[in-house]
């Protein structure tokens, strides 16, 4: 069987468990403040195009939401999001957990606009009954989205402007940001990331790591305490420096790129034998992750020789599935399901 359900089902890049095997035996600092920690930063720092910012090392994608969240928002400010929104379909309310209501918009192929959230601003700025209602106070989207579509760096640039008329924080999950980052289609950098935005997180866990997410804090009025944050919300690692030299092996000669690039350029072969198939795409993506409409003989067909996420029912009795390649995808996987394609 092939598995091509996620892109986090592998351990780690070899690169990193031969690293982590050549400091087993020896000693740092605890909670982040050793030098690996200090290495990887400067090592992603150098793709910002600034050193002002802070870089945090958590050990996973909802753990870094919610703190950052927790962190940033007052007890009656909400966060809006796409309602296909990671943080409003899979974390099981870890965010209404911290007390902050999601304000979620309709996604245009994944997506929030910019237009959508000046109109939940312009709502809360005009009310009369300010104190009966929740403030909106920070923005969220992935990158690439729940359902592998980009953001353009037009679009990011205008829900960035649309952020700073209303005063609202910009955070940008990237739990896959590797993936984005290397798809054809892509014309955003991680400079322009730390440009538009008041935060970002750099997905290691999806991404060829064996655990863990960096957090690029921005904005100066989200650095202060944040420690204490992660420390109360229990995203503060003893062992620090395991985050920190599995992001410095991924950053300091381009891995964290090549690897994202493979993979999509898996994901597109597979793209390519699916249209010619003619079986129909649910939505287009330019990334890693394909998402296509499968009849229930087709399903069970594929499901023979691959692994694949059943996502749910749609029209017509069929259902849509995702097929999702990895770092870890290999050329002879990726032509196996090209041959099991050509069967459905």
């Amino acid at each position: 069987m092939i598995r091509m359900n996620n892109d986090y089902h592998n351990g780690a890049h070899p690169r990193i468990l031969e690293a982590l095997a050549a400091t087993n035996s020896e000693s740092y600092g605890g909670y982040g403040l050793d030098p690996w920690c200090e290495k990887a930063a400067a090592a992603i720092q150098d793709h910002l195009g600034t050193a002002r910012t802070d870089v945090h090392f958590l050990i996973g994608g909802t753990q870094a939401n919610y703190t950052v969240i927790a962190a940033a928002l007052r007890p009656y400010e909400g966060i809006i999001s796409a309602d296909t929104g990671h943080i409003h379909v899979h974390e099981t309310g870890a965010v209404e957990h911290t007390g902050h209501k999601i304000l979620a918009l309709p996604a245009v192929d994944g997506k929030v606009t910019a237009e959508a959230i000046a109109g939940e601003a312009e709502k809360y700025g005009t009310s009369g009954v300010k104190e009966h209602i929740v403030e909106p106070k920070m923005v969220y989207l992935s990158f690439p989205t729940e359902y592998g579509t980009l953001y353009s760096k037009a679009e990011l640039t205008a829900i960035h402007e649309v952020c700073q008329k209303y005063g609202l924080y910009l955070f940008i999950d990237g739990a896959r940001l590797a993936y984005g980052l290397a798809s054809e289609a892509n014309d955003v950098t991680l400079a322009d990331l730390a440009a538009l935005s008041d935060a970002f997180t750099v997905g290691g866990t999806k991404c060829g790591a064996l655990f863990g997410e960096a957090l690029v804090l921005v904005n100066d009025g989200l650095k202060g305490h944040f420690r204490s944050y992660m420390k109360q919300n229990g995203a503060m690692l003893a062992k620090g420096w395991l985050l920190g030299i599995q992001f410095y092996t991924l950053f300091k000669e381009g891995l964290y790129f090549d690897i994202a690039r493979r993979a999509d350029e898996g994901a597109m072969v597979i793209k390519k034998a699916l249209a010619e198939k003619g079986i129909p795409f649910y939505i287009e993506s330019p990334t890693n992750q394909q998402f296509v409409v499968l009849t229930e003989a087709q399903c069970r067909t594929l499901a023979g020789d691959i692994i694949y996420d059943d996502e749910g029912p749609v029209d017509g009795g069929r259902r849509c599935v995702r097929l999702c390649t990895s770092w870890s995808t290999t050329g002879e996987e990726v032509e196996a399901l090209v041959k099991k394609i050509k069967t459905l």
